[in-house]
């Protein structure tokens, strides 16, 4: 040993620590063995690790684990405060990837908040026999409940910050909703011409798929809220006293506000990560609606002069090294990336719960790590698009209304009045003359210029079901 390092022992020989690490021997051996990422576990489940280890620290103090030790007591929740403030968030280094179901992880926790303690204390680094990060810190814990907690606190406060951006990105297509509700234009199915509608209809049929997703996400915390900590290993709560298992989850409640429950069946609750598998499906669906959207703005923008060119997207940046004044629509092209992603973060979130065997999922790594990953992604996805794109969109009404006078689809329109067959007849004789459908109609005599201006305002077209009676009165 010298000045830089620290040795420390386990039953598997000694390590040299860095001097001033709050890290020990555990962690070392993982950031040995594991340089998979490149990448520390995500910081909002070791700041939630924090808050896990601060409940079970209560909870133990409460029980009399440290007796008339305060001093040691309010050490050690001191430094699982600042953990989970994110003060010591970087002391957690571990790679994401890694064996052992995160035992890596939980013992880098253990290690941190030890050693803090100790700084607390005045005593010296290493100095597990006043502060130990087993047999004080993982008092009555295993890996296999603390982690799955940690996980649960994490997914939820990024869901919270998720289902403030999706409802920020909901409001700004409503407010182009109402700005584009004056705004004709063709309605397409299948790339072809299909029905006239308004660009508003399109903005608000946006926001009402983003209203469905803020609901997956607002529903997706009940099913996380159920926990198994004070499980220990396998969920039988072996080596924690009765006390403490019925008290844990109280204490972690009381301190995040958020109604956590233990698990009716622990060992089932210890064994199985289906939840996860479903929270990510919720998570896929919005990532999908989100890559429907971003593909409609490329399209309504594209061109300008050669494509529909309907709308135009804020200009972020030069689009091309080589072709002048070329302004690629660069938001959506980035938020389709980050939806394509998460759909393999879910593909392998599935995979890695299907693969827990018996007792325990030694994939919760993985799991952790996609999950995690995919909230972040997809909060900062929903906040560009908004910022950057949404709120920035104009409508080239005159294109719009260029594209209406060109397209056969106002003959849809026309249907109720003069019939599906006379509205075939006016589409090929208005290709056939080079006219449009409105000077057709006017030609053969069919409505009056009222009538068929009257029949393609946004009302009308925005009407639900035209107000025409058939054979017999209907009841409103």
């Amino acid at each position: 040993m010298n000045d830089d390092t620290r040795t420390e022992r386990d039953l598997l020989g000694e390590v040299a620590v860095p001097a001033q690490s709050l890290h020990g021997l555990h962690t070392e051996r993982a950031l040995e063995n594991f340089p998979l990422a490149g990448e520390p576990v995500h910081g909002e489940l070791a700041r939630a690790f924090g808050t896990v280890k601060l409940a079970c620290a209560r909870t133990n103090r409460t029980l009399g684990a440290w007796g008339d030790d305060d001093a040691k007591a309010d050490a050690i929740e001191q430094a699982c405060r600042e953990l989970a403030d994110g003060l010591l968030a970087p002391e957690i280094v571990v790679d994401r990837l890694q064996g052992g179901a995160g035992t890596s992880t939980n013992m880098n926790v253990n290690e941190v908040i030890a050693n803090r303690a100790l700084q607390i204390l005045g005593e010296p680094l290493g100095t597990y026999s006043r502060v130990s990060p087993l047999d004080d810190i993982n008092l009555h814990q295993s890996t296999n409940d603390t982690f799955p907690t940690a996980l649960r606190l994490a997914a939820i406060s990024l869901l919270h910050k998720l289902e403030e951006q999706v409802v920020a990105l909901q409001e700004a297509f409503q407010a182009k909703e109402q700005e584009f509700a004056h705004v004709v234009k063709v309605g397409r199915t299948e790339y072809q011409d299909a029905v006239l509608t308004t660009l508003g209809r399109e903005m608000g049929a946006y926001a009402e798929a983003l209203g469905r997703d803020r609901w997956r996400i607002y529903k997706c915390e009940e099913r996380l809220r159920v926990v198994n900590l004070g499980g220990t290993a396998i969920g039988t709560g072996f080596a924690a006293p009765r006390q403490y298992i019925f008290r844990i989850v109280d204490t972690l409640r009381e301190l995040t506000g958020i109604g956590f429950a233990r698990a009716e069946n622990l060992v089932e609750a210890t064994q199985n990560a289906d939840v996860f598998v479903e929270v990510s499906g919720m998570l896929k669906v919005h990532a999908m609606n989100l890559l429907k959207i971003c593909g409609d703005l490329r399209l309504l923008s594209s061109g300008p002069d050669a494509g529909f060119g309907e709308i135009r997207l804020p200009q972020r940046q030069a689009g091309s090294s080589i072709m002048p004044g070329k302004v690629n629509p660069v938001i959506p092209e980035a938020v389709s990336q980050v939806a394509l992603l998460i759909v393999g973060y879910d593909a392998s979130t599935a995979a890695a719960a299907g693969l827990g065997s018996l007792e325990l999922n030694a994939f919760f790594p993985l799991i952790a790590g996609c999950l995690l990953q995919s909230l972040t992604y997809l909060a900062h996805g929903c906040e560009v698009l908004r910022r950057l794109c949404v709120e920035g969109i104009e409508a080239d009404e005159e294109r719009c209304a260029a594209l209406v006078q060109a397209s056969s689809t106002a003959a849809t329109a026309l249907v109720p009045e003069i019939g599906y067959e006379a509205a075939c007849e006016l589409v090929q004789y208005a290709k056939a003359h080079g006219t449009t459908i409105r000077d057709a109609v006017l030609t053969k005599g069919l409505l009056t210029a009222a009538q068929y201006d009257e029949l393609l305002t946004p009302e009308a077209l925005c009407r639900l079901g035209h107000t025409k009676q058939l054979g017999h009165p209907v009841e409103d």
